[in-house]
């Protein structure tokens, strides 16, 4: 399987790394297999000089990308994140004339139906290119609200840590490379992607939602915001989104437009994901019965906050009373 990498300046260092690492590490763990797929040939392309730096100042040689389509063209196109977190540096360095040949490569590849994987930042490229253009896609959890409104022809996830669509995989915020890489072998071998896993020990991370900081996603809209803090001044409080939308100055329906175009959820949504939020803080910090903490976040018994720990959360109150596994003493 031929993988190319496309590296560009001021690409993520640990992003590009944590790719090459995990097709290294399933390349040399092949033999172990009584069935082994085929190596991986990687190769680092780049769109314009023999080398790129990294985010971290560091010189990467590549190999110029093929755009006549007369060479053998990749099994895949992996795309790793550039260094910007912040979305306004970010948004303008996709849209840059310098990123024209990049985005003019990945527009090339898709045509000529080559699949692409792009991880955190890189997605944005991807949309910036058209090629997510009606297709589910997740990115960076802290940027999901500025990418829904920048392609709104993307159908944006970002719950999720990793999305296969048509053609396309995309992963979520910057350690999800490892998902990313991890999936690209699973798609091969998925023994072998499991043996990779336990040999660099990455645990399986399914969702972004339980590292979402909700208070940093609403900042990005002023009704959203306003609305946030009044959930959270009222959190034990039984909660009526057209009283609320009447206290912020605010109609029920632009409120609700107002969480769509910038969470991807409704109102009440978000109010139980800060509810969520504060139920796991209260119990890792506390010694209040599950009982109390769900009347402090709103809700009528024990039994009902339990349910939504294991159907949002994955997890239990038991789970999250329970000592870290590196803090008990050894045997």
């Amino acid at each position: 399987m031929k993988v190319a990498v496309l590296v560009v300046d001021d690409v993520f260092d640990s992003g590009l790394t944590s790719v090459l690492d995990v097709l290294q590490s399933a390349n040399e763990l092949r033999a172990e297999l009584p069935q082994p797929p085929p190596p991986w040939e990687v190769d680092l392309v780049g769109v314009r000089a023999a080398s790129v730096r990294t985010g971290s100042g560091l010189v990467v040689r590549t190999t110029p990308a093929d755009l006549s389509g007369t060479g053998r063209m990749p099994d895949v196109l992996v795309v790793p994140g550039v260094t910007y977190k912040q979305p306004g540096p970010l948004l303008e360095w996709v849209a840059a004339e310098a990123q024209r040949p990049a985005r003019e490569l990945l527009r090339h590849h898709r045509a000529a139906g080559v699949p692409v994987a792009a991880a955190c930042t890189a997605t944005f490229l991807l949309a910036e290119s058209g090629v997510l253009d009606g297709l589910e896609a997740t990115t960076s959890w802290w940027l999901a609200p500025h990418f829904r409104r920048r392609y709104p022809r993307v159908r944006l996830d970002e719950t999720h840590m990793l999305l296969q669509a048509e053609g396309v995989l995309t992963a979520g915020a910057a350690f999800a490379h490892l998902d990313l890489a991890l999936a690209l072998v699973r798609q091969r071998s998925p023994a072998l992607a499991e043996l990779t896993a336990r040999y660099l020990v990455i645990d399986t991370r399914p969702a972004q939602s339980a590292y979402a900081v909700p208070s940093h996603l609403a900042r990005a809209d002023p009704l959203v915001d306003a609305f946030e803090r009044r959930l959270r001044a009222h959190l034990d409080q039984p909660l009526s989104i057209a009283d609320t939308a009447r206290a912020l100055g605010s109609s029920e329906r632009t409120l609700q437009r107002a969480c769509d175009r910038t969470l991807g959820i409704s109102p009440v949504q978000f109010a139980q994901q800060i509810r969520l939020e504060q139920a796991v803080h209260l119990l890792r910090t506390t010694e209040l019965s599950t009982e109390a903490v769900a009347r402090r976040v709103g809700y009528h018994n024990a039994t009902t906050l339990t349910t939504l720990l294991r159907s949002r959360r994955d997890t239990s109150p038991g789970l999250l009373r329970r000592p870290p596994a590196h803090g008990r003493p050894a045997r």
